[in-house]
């Protein structure tokens, strides 16, 4: 009986976080490559799993047939044996409370971007959570650079999920790509409008028309075009509002902020509209997040893909990492941890 080799990854490096966690097991399910994640979490004051991180080993488990050991809450080891990736037709993901939607995307789409047909998910936790990108950010930012690596997915929210409830519903529909265009994204261009979305769930609609109207006021004291914020009231689970705007130009560069118990409306939309223009301001072509979340991808795509983001941070740096490692490629990081950089990679040009 052969021994099936795993190749092994240090969950404490870097950031030490899930985002380690995530990207391994991504990667792992796209090229079938074994892995073994140790030390996962170690830097963090409750480390190893969380549920959260369970749910979506598990449906990449399901997706690809995988043999998985050490699945369970605290867990600081875990074993991923991938096989080929099959598909997830009209399936149901409830990560519990308020965990993030948006994170449990990262770990899945890059597999359900090689699947064997059409996919779709209903997901349920928080739309909108601290430390995780809100689900406006995902579906107007990183949905369309995706698409111009010929990735095309639908983000479809049905119900917002705040902290502590959750219970946010997204559908997610995927279309399969046989393989991925490279990206290049330099310098954002002329900037040709700003849109946003402030939402608010069983909380005054004003609190969403004060948010929006705090980003648009600092816009306008740093010189940029009156936004086209769209104002959402719904009715979640429980309390909770937000906001996100991004600019679009040859590009497209993003910024948020979200709603707590005790925060201003007007703070809130200050925050969101100061993380957009620090980005315009770098001369970037992509903010700090958007750097850090297409690593796995211009790893995985054909060609020579070459970025400029508003701030090298930890986080990317990280993914960085984890992917080289996994995937064989080579990075070259123009700048130091903090400030704005380029970042380039000859991907692996990976086929379905």
């Amino acid at each position: 009986m052969a021994v099936i080799r795993l190749k092994v990854i240090d969950g404490s490096f870097g950031e030490g976080g899930g985002q380690i966690l995530r990207t391994s097991v991504a990667l792992s399910a796209v090229t079938g490559e074994p892995i073994k994640i140790v030390k996962i979490r170690e830097n963090r004051p409750n480390p190893g799993l969380r549920p959260q991180h369970l749910t979506g080993i598990k449906v990449l488990a399901d997706l690809t047939r995988a043999k998985v050991s050490g699945l369970r809450v605290g867990s600081r080891e875990v074993e991923f044996s991938p096989n080929r990736i099959g598909f997830l037709d009209d399936v149901k993901i409830d990560i519990g409370t308020a965990g993030s939607i948006s994170l449990l995307m990262q770990s899945l789409l890059p597999a359900l971007a090689f699947s064997e047909e059409p996919c779709s998910l209903k997901l349920i936790g928080g739309t909108d959570v601290k430390w995780s990108p809100p689900i406006d950010y995902m579906r107007e930012v990183l949905l369309r650079l995706l698409m111009e690596m010929g990735f095309n997915f639908k983000i479809d929210i049905k119900r917002r999920g705040y902290y502590p409830k959750g219970g946010g519903i997204v559908y997610l529909r995927t279309n399969p790509v046989e393989e991925l265009k490279e990206i290049k994204k330099e310098k954002f261009g002329t900037l040709k409008r700003i849109e946003g979305r402030s939402h608010c769930g069983r909380l005054p609609r004003h609190v969403a028309e004060r948010q929006a109207n705090s980003a648009r006021d600092l816009l306008s004291e740093r010189g940029y075009p009156d936004p086209e914020i769209e104002i959402e009231v719904s009715d979640s689970l429980c309390p909770g509002s937000g906001i996100t705007i991004w600019g679009i130009g040859e590009s497209i560069i993003g910024g948020d902020s979200i709603g707590e118990r005790g925060k201003r409306a007007e703070i809130v939309g200050k925050e969101a509209a100061k993380k957009f223009v620090s980005a315009m301001e770098s001369g970037a072509a992509l903010d700090e997040h958007m750097g850090d979340n297409l690593i796995p991808w211009m790893g995985l795509a054909r060609g020579k893909s070459r970025i400029t983001v508003s701030r090298i941070t930890k986080h990317t740096l990280t993914n960085i990492k984890v992917t080289e490692e996994i995937l064989g490629v080579e990075f070259k990081v123009v700048g130091k941890e903090g400030d704005a950089g380029t970042i380039e990679v000859k991907g692996m040009g990976f086929k379905a």
